[in-house]
């Protein structure tokens, strides 16, 4: 399997870092999560969808994935949130996770193996800034401290940025004691009304690029195989994540894949979805109009590392074309021959996700398949194994669920009822009587397709 790195500006095959260790050869990945202050919206589902599928696609190529994701729950914008609504910054926090974990199994999301807290890292945090304090990589300011970013000679080879091209764009606010314009906060002092915690360099709080490092440091280790995140947090999150931690570990590579996804826009918008905007979609209403299924093809539709434009007409088109990979995973098939021979496409499906997670590609081969699982049917032909490699790669894989969807109480008895009396009409030859049937349920949002096999039904938009 191949993917691209940012950081390399190029497609490498991965291998596990530490193939002979005690981990057995695992791919340690660490997925940037929520800032708890708000609730999540589409944009966030794309990149936790595509991690998602990253992570199903590594199992079922026989890795072994330890999955870490964090939780943000001290941070300025949480503060604020917390002050505004006159609650504390753990009772938000835990609000906000709550309803990430039930928004992330409404998405048919694997839970991570682990979800740090940075309140709950703080021994870590704080050990790691001491030693960059000890190494000279930072220094304290007035109850502050400050990695310097001049020290570390390679800064800005994630993004490519020059630091002299850097300074012309950066002050000191009031109140900070920077050595250096660019320098950036790893601790900030107390000040009233804020939590803090103690330690060596005084009492305050972490800043937020520490927190990352510390808590993927101890928990997957020095170096790691992959990093995710949108494209948004290459600069200058990601960044002085870099910094930092290989400061800290004495210049071990820190990230050996650095993957951004890329950001979701609506029509007309240059700017991302974002909630500071407030042009965000809550992800409910985006699954109770077009099911998970629907937004989970709506979003791997695109390459991950490609702008996702969001439109109903789009969302639509995934939750058509997931009604069409579930009926033919589902449909009664005949036990003629010859089978349908499923491997031609799940070798292309498999190239396409060895290239670089090419979603699109395995998407476009699942459809072929569909479409031969559909063709041998009306042929009376065997597509059992057809069926069952169709769902394994689009469940398992893609993470779709193939479920008729639940919207307006489950109708399918009724709707079978009435396609099993059009057909008794039609044996009998009252063909107006079968006509209106189906025209009620064409009225209905209700299609009916009649081919060799029988009449299947299925939902138009």
């Amino acid at each position: 399997m191949k993917l691209y790195s940012t950081m390399s500006r190029r497609v490498d095959e991965l291998t596990p870092h530490n193939q002979d260790g005690p981990d057995g050869g695992e791919i340690k990945m660490y997925v940037c999560g929520p800032n708890l202050y708000d609730a999540a919206h589409l944009g966030h589902a794309m990149s936790y969808i595509i991690f998602d599928v990253l992570r199903r696609y590594l199992e079922y190529r026989g890795f072994k994935v330890n999955h870490v994701q964090n939780f943000t729950d001290i941070e300025d914008k949480i503060i604020i949130r917390a002050q505004k609504d006159d609650t504390t910054i753990d009772d938000l926090a835990e609000r906000h996770m709550k309803q990430f974990h039930e928004d992330m199994q409404a998405l048919n999301v694997r839970p991570a193996h682990l979800y740090p807290r940075a309140t709950h890292e703080m021994p870590a945090i704080i050990e790691m800034v001491q030693k960059l304090i000890e190494d000279g990589y930072a220094y304290k300011a007035d109850g502050d401290v400050y990695f310097r970013v001049r020290k570390k000679s390679d800064y800005g080879k994630l993004s490519g940025r020059d630091v002299d091209d850097l300074l012309s764009g950066a002050r000191i606010e009031p109140g900070e004691q920077k050595e250096d314009p660019l320098d950036f906060a790893l601790w900030k002092g107390a000040k009233p009304g804020e939590p803090s915690w103690d330690s060596p360099f005084g009492p305050g709080r972490p800043g937020w690029h520490i927190e990352c490092s510390a808590m993927a440091l101890r928990h997957l280790g020095e170096t790691l195989d992959i990093h995710g995140g949108g494209q948004d947090l290459i600069f200058p999150h990601h960044e002085n994540e870099i910094a930092q931690s290989e400061a800290y570990t004495g210049a071990k590579p820190f990230v050996r894949f650095w993957m951004h996804n890329g950001l979701m826009r609506l029509p007309d918008q240059e700017e991302k979805m974002t909630r500071s905007l407030g042009n965000l979609i809550p992800i409910h209403d985006a699954l109770d109009k077009f099911g998970v299924d629907g937004v989970r093809l709506f979003i791997l539709s695109s390459h991950y590392r490609s702008p996702l434009q969001h439109s109903e007409e789009a969302l639509g088109a995934g939750k058509r074309g997931a009604e069409r990979l579930r009926l033919a995973a589902t449909l009664a098939g005949g036990s003629g021959s010859p089978a349908v021979d499923p491997e031609p496409f799940e070798k292309r499906f498999v190239e396409s996700m060895d290239d670089d997670l090419n979603s699109p590609g395995a998407i476009a081969a699942l459809f072929d398949l569909a479409r031969e699982i559909n063709r041998g049917r009306d042929e009376s032909r065997d597509i059992a194994k057809a069926q069952s490699t169709l769902h394994t790669l689009a469940t398992d894989v893609l993470g779709l669920t193939l479920e008729e969807p639940k919207t307006g109480g489950d109708i399918a008895p009724l709707v079978e009822l009435l396609v099993e009396l059009r057909k008794d009409l039609r044996e009998a030859k009252q063909f107006e009587l079968a006509d209106k049937v189906r025209e009620r349920l064409d009225g209905l949002g209700i299609a009916l397709e009649d081919g060799e096999g029988g009449t299947r039904w299925r939902r138009r938009d």
